[in-house]
């Protein structure tokens, strides 16, 4: 996740304008039927966006109960940022697609070594759990290692070769995860463009997405932007609440929610770098719901605001100003409170949940939780879970009715 702010994005406006996500669209029906919940889990068509699963932390439930859990709010996009074999072997059979990650930049790009990796973390899960990309490195040309931004797209390459030579390049492909601040420029969103000093390696790095058919991900927080200038970036226009909107004077686009702004404006400068056949998917987006006295914005209700309002948007299939029959693709950041995370408060306040399975945000009943962590995931954890996705259908009843 970066941390540093995007320098371009200031707007003005009146009061302006990210899983509770989770709790998207389920078979409202259910709740006036009599159909049983459990049921309308099994037959709610998958929500439409992934949840990112982080483990820095010393007290998250067993993979096994994460994997019912997630599988009962109808949740079947995951991201990791390793690849743990005790998730991939919980979640196999289950559908669940996973996005597994490998930061060993230098040792990767050694072919033998890539191809060893592979073949001991991806390929045994295979096809018994669906592990549909590898991300190598995260935020690489964010940071100041040149060494490492060097090594990104050889790696990248060895890790893609070892697919291929494994023949798993029909199941997997092979991509990294930037920043958001790896632009120069974001607002208008059609003057967007990467920062000189990266061209060098944003260049390679696009004609190697375009040759093997694979995404361009983008990891972004508007959060940052409010932080940094709360008198100046309109809170509804982060939130996805309502406002005037934002014109783009190039395009006469008009922006009312800064992630779609700065999506397109990473879609501008691919373009200018030649390429408009690639696809932009948001790796990581959230909000937390705590934070220092200085991370203006920290709050629950923001969270609940930014996390709720996107995957309303999700769900409708909704596309950006410039590519409006696109849907955004969207990973949320995280899944769990994470309390070994460094940093300020705000890091360890990414989740949509506690580690005990109960929802950050109030979400209108008293608690669901796991029970402690084991291998095997009890008849008690289940009627937990159950009891959680009534819950969220009565909410969404809230939401939609």
């Amino acid at each position: 996740m970066a941390r540093a702010e995007l320098r371009t994005v200031t707007m003005r406006s009146s009061p302006l304008p990210r899983c509770v996500l989770l709790l998207l669209p389920l078979p409202l029906l259910s709740l006036f039927s009599g159909i049983d919940v459990a049921s309308a889990a099994t037959t709610a068509a998958p929500l439409k966006f992934g949840i990112n699963y982080g483990q820095i932390a010393n007290n998250l439930p067993h993979p096994t109960q994460v994997s019912d859990f997630l599988q009962s709010l109808n949740v079947n996009r995951v991201k990791l940022y390793d690849a743990d074999p005790a998730v991939l072997t919980a979640f196999a059979g289950t559908g669940v697609e996973f996005i597994v990650s490998n930061e060993d930049l230098f040792n990767l790009t050694d072919a033998r070594k890539a191809r060893a990796w592979v073949a001991q973390h991806v390929q045994p899960f295979l096809p018994g759990t669906r592990i549909t990309c590898i991300t190598v490195g995260n935020e690489v040309l964010s940071g100041k290692d040149t060494a490492a931004m060097q090594s990104l797209l050889p790696a990248m390459q060895a890790v893609y070769q070892a697919v291929v030579v494994l023949g798993l390049a029909g199941q997997v492909n092979v991509s990294t995860a930037h920043s958001v601040n790896i632009l120069a420029s974001s607002y208008p969103p059609s003057s967007g463009a990467f920062r000189e000093e990266l061209a060098q390696y944003v260049q390679p790095i696009l004609n190697f997405h375009a040759e093997v058919g694979s995404p361009f991900l983008i990891n972004a927080y508007p959060f940052f932007a409010y932080k940094a200038s709360p008198g100046t970036v309109s809170l509804p226009y982060v939130l996805f609440e309502p406002n005037p909107g934002v014109v783009d004077p190039n395009t006469n686009l008009t922006y009312d929610n800064m992630l779609y702004a700065q999506i397109d404006a990473v879609y501008a400068a691919m373009k200018a770098m030649g390429h408009t056949d690639l696809t932009v998917r948001i790796s990581e987006t959230g909000w937390p719901s705590k934070g220092d006295d200085d991370e203006v914005g920290a709050t629950v209700a923001n969270a609940a605001a930014y996390n709720g309002n996107l995957m309303k948007r999700i769900a409708m299939g909704q596309g950006t100003p410039l590519k409006p029959h696109v849907p955004v693709d969207v990973f949320v950041f995280a899944l769990f409170n994470e309390d070994m995370k460094p940093g300020p408060t705000s890091e360890r306040n990414y989740g949509l949940f506690y580690p005990n399975g109960t929802p950050v945000y109030n979400l209108g009943f008293d608690r669901a939780s796991f029970n402690p962590p084991s291998p095997t995931y009890s008849s008690s954890s289940k009627l937990a879970a159950i009891t959680f996705q009534m819950a969220v259908v009565v909410l969404l009843a809230g939401f939609f009715l």
